[in-house]
């Protein structure tokens, strides 16, 4: 049996540039919600809701959708990578962007706050699933020499989509005026372009959002699917995945919402006790891992039974699952605990503005700097050290940077931005070291579907986590020692990730 043909230099570098341009543009989209989340919800309830009632309604869904896209994208990483290793990386990862483009432009048709939440979920199914099979993708076709570059570039894509949007935010009068005039100048009534642009111009920035998918058209033309992929299929491997197996991954998203719903003012609500929802968490976070972990459980299970594995493979493959999913929950507990708060924390009433304007914007703005830096840098750290070594600095280097910008900052100012960069490029360091890491950690054969739990069962866990901050504030006192105390979460990776396997040096199975 003849081996597939190793793809050209140029069919690598189409893959790492429609790997890039898909997660440049699901950071976009992520930093866009939080900026016209807010404006969006005010539009679609104004009429529904009394005004006496709209900041708490408003709230409520804000926490439901963000939450929902969480799961959202957990489940679509586990989803999208069974189909990637199914099928092939590059089939569905055309469907994975098709997915999160589409749908993400439909939320600008949405004329019900339900409609908002059920889009971005479908939306995000697909940009869960973009990154696992991106990672993938660019792992199996660059060579070992390069893989380092390719994991910091996947790492900076993102944030320079957080960036962009950061810009977008300091000059949105600006945008809308120009948007405008561009809409009546080519013929449409002042009703499309209110339609369009009205509240913060969210329809038209999400009806835009649905341009990514002209990346298809590169990825389908230029990518050349994975060689080590291509010999899995030729070698029958592919064969034992199984269609019926994806019900666990429905009851695993189920059971997640659940989660969600329970910390939520509906659960609240609905009358459900701190201890309750404790032990609601514990119970649907099993059933969660059982879930998402059921294909691949099945996969090997048939590929044990037909020869195409041993039994220690299985066992390992099992074990690595497990540990790559908490070292990658501990991390995204700690961006989205620390990192993600700090524009809200820059323009509250913890901190003196100091006469400076925009603080929200310029300090994301900075954050994102960071992380655009330290994703290049932190693979090469790990090629230089060794993994296991490089995710121990990372967590103290994280955690450091955390406490410093929460714990030493009261106004803003020079200092307020540098430590704001420090702590952005530090907490985010991790994604870079994440596509380097983790599909060291998997044979070809699941390489996308291990990658895929790992990194988006880490945003169930960073959901939970996020939902605690409320309570943290009351046990703490302040936003800033709320904060501080969730980023503890670093020291649990510190120790953790000594029982991880070390891959350096180890080419790719």
């Amino acid at each position: 049996m003849s081996s597939p043909k190793a793809p050209s230099s140029t069919g690598r570098n189409m893959a790492l540039i429609a790997a890039f341009l898909g997660w440049l543009f699901d950071g976009f989209e992520m930093g866009l919600f939080p900026l016209i989340g807010k404006p969006a919800l005010q539009d679609l309830l104004a009429s529904r809701i009394a005004p006496e009632l709209m900041t708490a309604t408003l709230d409520r869904w804000f926490s439901v959708i963000i939450a929902t896209f969480l799961v959202g994208a957990a489940t679509g990483g586990v989803f999208f990578g069974w189909l990637g290793d199914r099928i092939g990386r590059v089939k569905a990862m055309s469907f994975s962007i098709f997915t999160y483009a589409i749908f993400t432009g439909l939320c600008g048709f949405a004329t019900e706050a339900w409609h908002v939440a059920i889009l971005r979920f479908i939306a995000s199914l697909g940009m869960g699933g973009e990154w696992a099979l991106g990672v993938a993708l660019v792992n199996e076709l660059w060579t070992k020499g390069n893989r380092a570059f390719v994991a910091g570039a996947i790492g900076a894509a993102a944030n320079i989509g957080y960036l962009l949007v950061a810009g977008l935010s300091l000059g949105m009068n600006t945008f809308i005026g120009t948007m405008r005039s561009w809409t009546l100048a080519l013929g449409g009534s002042e009703n499309l372009a209110n339609y369009l642009l009205d509240h913060q111009a969210w329809r038209f920035l999400m009806i835009i959002g649905a341009l990514p998918a002209l990346i298809i058209f590169l990825i389908r033309i230029f990518v050349p699917e994975s060689d080590k992929w291509e010999e899995e299929k030729a070698s029958g491997k592919t064969s034992h995945w199984s269609t019926v197996d994806l019900n666990g991954v429905l009851i695993g998203a189920i059971a997640a919402m659940v989660i969600i719903w329970s910390w939520s003012p509906m659960g609240i609500d609905a009358g459900v006790t701190t201890v309750v929802a404790a032990l609601i968490t514990v119970t649907c976070f099993a059933i969660v891992v059982w879930g998402y972990l059921l294909p691949v459980r099945r996969y090997l299970g048939r590929a044990e039974s037909a020869g195409s594995i041993t039994e220690q493979s299985r066992i390992t493959i099992r074990r690595n699952l497990i540990l790559g999913a908490t070292l990658a929950g501990i991390a995204l507990l700690g961006t989205w605990g620390a990192a993600q708060q700090s524009a809200k924390w820059s323009s509250s009433s913890e901190l003196n503005a100091n006469g400076y304007t925009n603080v929200a914007q310029f300090t994301q703005i900075a954050t994102s700097l960071g992380a655009i830096l330290f994703a290049f840098i932190a693979p090469v750290i790990a090629n230089i050290l060794n993994r296991r070594q490089t995710y121990f600095l990372m967590c103290v280097a994280a955690l450091g940077s955390a406490l410093l910008f929460y714990k030493t900052n009261t106004i803003i100012g020079p200092w307020f931005f540098a430590t704001a960069f420090l702590m952005g490029g530090l907490t985010a360091s991790f994604y870079g070291f994440f596509p380097l890491y983790l599909p060291e950690l998997f044979p070809t054969s699941v390489r996308a579907t291990g990658q895929g739990f790992c990194f988006n069962v880490g945003r169930i866990i960073a959901a939970i986590g996020g939902l605690q901050i409320a309570n943290l504030v009351g046990v703490f006192g302040s936003s800033a020692n709320a904060y501080s105390a969730l980023c503890a979460i670093y020291i649990a990776g510190m120790l953790l990730v000594w029982f991880a396997p070390e891959t350096k040096g180890k080419a790719l199975a």
